[in-house]
């Protein structure tokens, strides 16, 4: 075994670990890993009243501390157990490589796992990602362990054309797309951060603060690109072809997604409509829940969302009517007989619309004769309310019925459609009388 030691040109750690098993030293480290793994662990547990405590300003920090508090410490009380077994004098320390190897692994798949739960909502495909986030980070441990990363690494590497005057390996497209996945993903999270804190500037127009958010996702986002490709050798002239095949997809294929996203940045900074107006768009009426690049969100009364495009509020007719002015006119009509007061129903529809929390003061309710009709003298109730996205019906139920019961304290009709049958006069009477025995 120690003669396949020696002519073996990779790092084995479990080789060597079995190799060097019987000896002392390896015994040794054994007893320093698991002493380190229980001081993380106590030390850990002590602080975690005093850790759960501490106000940190945002849910971030929190999950932040739960998740990396015991193998941050036990990394630390692995590497300085190392460190110090080096200085007197210890060379094979396989055991504390091993495990410095396996806790590095454990903060890495954490961490991206706490990235992930910030930047993305819960759905299944994120799952599925974190599996395969720590699945791989799993097996590239267990390929430095066995010491077969260098060949898989050199076989990666073999395979591969020129393009120009860069090589494109299997290596480099795998090491392209985990600089890409990392940056983005960091520039995702910061720009969550940023999203975060300028929702929080309420003395900002709503629509500054969309616009703002939304630009720093986008910039942060081409820049993490821009910074992971030339990290791994990758010239970014090589895009260009791509770039170009691009550009006739956005012109043929594309072109309504991109003016989407276009007409998304317009509504953004015309400020023709904002978060919390209560709009109608596309025979959608509701209120204006999310503003996102591509799409609007209108909740209706009734709960329901339509997902509306941009484009859509760009080329056709938007009624707001938030948009100079919350303050928005309600009408309610009511019947009254001819034989009524009618000053005296004006007034109870007036008096109706005040007993209301939501009716605004002023402009103060009013009360019209609008028409004579057939059956009984037709009257509209107007009243404002600076909250139309919250519904009138329940309003609307209130004042009726305080509305029916002053009409019948204070003897006021309600008509309903009446006929009057009269016969011309010459009629024969024994058709009458023939008719009558007819229905008896």
């Amino acid at each position: 075994m120690p003669t396949l030691l020696a002519e073996a040109p990779r790092a084995n750690l479990l080789l060597n670990l079995w190799a060097h098993l019987h000896e002392p030293a390896v015994l040794w480290q054994l007893a320093v890993a698991a002493a380190c793994l229980a001081l993380a662990w106590g030390l850990g547990t002590l602080l975690k009243p005093r850790i759960t405590a501490l106000d940190t300003g945002s849910r971030f920090g929190r999950e932040a501390i739960g998740m990396l508090r015991l193998p941050l410490l036990a990394l630390v009380f692995a590497l300085l157990a190392r460190a110090g077994m080096a200085a007197a004098g210890g060379e094979k320390l396989f055991v504390l490589d091993l495990l410095v190897t396996l806790l590095t692994a454990a903060i890495i798949i954490r961490f991206a796992v706490l990235m992930l739960r910030q930047v993305f909502a819960p759905s299944g495909w994120r799952d599925t990602l974190i599996r395969i986030i720590a699945w791989s980070v799993w097996i590239g441990v267990a390929l430095h362990v066995a010491g077969l990363l260098p060949d898989l690494m050199k076989f990666l590497d073999a395979i591969g054309v020129s393009v120009g005057k860069t090589r494109i390996s299997l290596l480099l497209i795998a090491q392209a797309i985990l600089s890409v996945l990392a940056t983005v993903l960091i520039a995702l999270w910061i720009g969550r951060f940023i999203e975060a804190r300028a929702m929080a500037a309420t003395d900002v127009d709503i629509n500054l603060r969309v616009m703002i958010s939304k630009l720093a996702q986008a910039l942060l986002v081409l820049l993490a690109i821009l910074l992971a490709l030339p990290a791994v050798g990758i010239d970014l002239t090589v895009l260009s072809v791509f770039g170009g095949a691009l550009g006739v997809g956005l012109g043929f294929g594309l072109q309504k997604i991109a003016s989407n996203y276009i007409s998304g940045f317009i509504i953004l900074m015309d400020r023709s409509v904002s978060l919390g107006d209560l709009v109608t768009v596309d025979n959608q009426t509701g209120k204006l829940s999310k503003m996102t690049a591509r799409y609007v969100v209108v909740r209706s009364l009734a709960g329901v969302e339509a997902i509306i495009p941009n484009d859509t509020l760009i080329t056709s007719t938007v009624v707001n009517q938030s948009y100079t002015d919350k303050r928005v006119r309600q009408a309610l009509t009511v019947q009254v007989g001819y034989d009524s007061d009618i000053e005296r129903a004006l007034a109870i529809l007036e008096d109706a619309a005040r007993h209301q929390p939501r009716t605004l003061a002023e402009p103060a309710p009013k009360a019209f004769v609008v028409k004579f009709a057939d059956s009984g003298i037709d009257l509209e109730l107007g009243f404002w309310v600076d909250d139309p996205s919250q519904g009138t019906k329940a309003m609307r139920s209130a004042m009726h019925l305080e509305i029916w019961r002053e009409f019948r304290a204070h003897g006021v009709e309600i008509p309903y459609p009446q006929r009057v049958v009269r016969l011309a006069a010459g009629t024969p009477s024994s058709t009458g009388a023939e008719a009558s025995k007819k229905y008896q």
